[in-house]
């Protein structure tokens, strides 16, 4: 069971979302209960939320965005019940990924972050501060404060790496690009999409790479170039599919949508976007399906 778990995390990082799927869910079914007092000798968390959240974030990536939700809310829920701060902060972080990635409102994202930020800061929890704060600082950003996301980006960057952390740096980065694209600041965007890419090239952590390829269009597009703003949706486009990532695929064709759409090209655009669309069989209450959907009537 621990090793289907640590398997499965370690898929989700090399965006081999299928397999994590496939680990995380033997790992479920592995768990039992009755042996929940080794597990917690062996982890800092409770292992059944961790599967919980781990899986949920797999089967968002690949569509299932209402299994996703639900699995997000029984980990976040479990973590409650046993009120313990470390698995409550990983609930706390998961629960965010999920809502970004289904774009839910930032204001229940910020939510998210303050009470993973309190829970951390009081019990000393160093890694999830620093996760809490770079959650916080999107938020912020989102919210129209972007000056100040961008100092919490940072920060929280600069804490983790204080602490040898990883894993997970080209999406803080993306997410720092993302605040600094909001603020107006396009070249440090630039600059921190180039680093990121750097580190998945380096490490293989191509969990949200197909993320910072359109966020790459989206500035290149702001800077007006848009040419390369369409090649960089393409790129995301590709690797989408080759990672059988749905939400990823669905997220980069609604860009380059838009794009096409502005420059008179509507029918191709509706050709790219519907069939993407139409694979989705739940989810359909999420922001970003509302979203997707909303686009495509745009087209029609």
């Amino acid at each position: 069971m621990l090793s289907r778990s640590a398997s499965g995390y370690t898929c989700l990082h090399l965006g081999a979302f299928t397999v994590a799927r496939e680990d995380l869910e033997q790992g479920l079914a592995l768990f039992d209960s009755a042996d929940r007092l080794f597990y917690a000798e062996v982890l800092a968390y409770d292992q059944l939320v961790a599967l919980l959240a781990h899986s949920a974030a797999s089967l968002a990536s690949l569509g299932h965005l209402d299994q996703a939700v639900l699995r997000a809310d029984a980990a976040l829920a479990e973590a409650r019940r046993l009120f313990h701060p470390t698995t409550l902060a990983l609930a706390l972080v998961f629960a965010w990924k999920i809502g970004h990635a289904i774009r839910s409102e930032p204001r229940l994202l910020l939510r998210y972050a303050d009470e993973c930020l309190a829970i951390s800061t009081e019990h000393g929890l160093g890694s999830y501060r620093g996760f809490a704060l770079t959650q916080r600082g999107w938020s912020l950003a989102a919210l129209g404060h972007a000056d100040e996301g961008i100092t919490l980006l940072s920060g929280g960057m600069a804490g983790r790496l204080d602490s040898g952390w990883m894993a997970g740096r080209p999406a803080v980065l993306t997410r720092l690009a993302d605040a600094c694209r909001m603020a107006g600041q396009l070249q440090a965007a630039l600059a921190h999409l180039a680093e990121a890419k750097r580190l998945q090239d380096e490490t293989e952590d191509r969990w949200y790479q197909t993320e910072t390829l359109q966020l790459l269009g989206d500035v290149l597009l702001a800077i007006g170039d848009a040419a390369a703003a369409e090649a960089s949706y393409g790129e995301a486009l590709a690797l989408a599919r080759q990672q059988s990532a749905k939400l990823f695929e669905l997220s980069a064709s609604m860009s380059l949508a838009r794009l096409w759409c502005d420059q008179g090209k509507r029918s191709e655009a509706q050709e790219l976007l519907a069939p993407i669309y139409g694979w989705f069989t739940e989810g359909f209450g999420t922001p970003v399906l509302k979203e997707a959907k909303a686009l495509l009537e745009e087209l029609i």
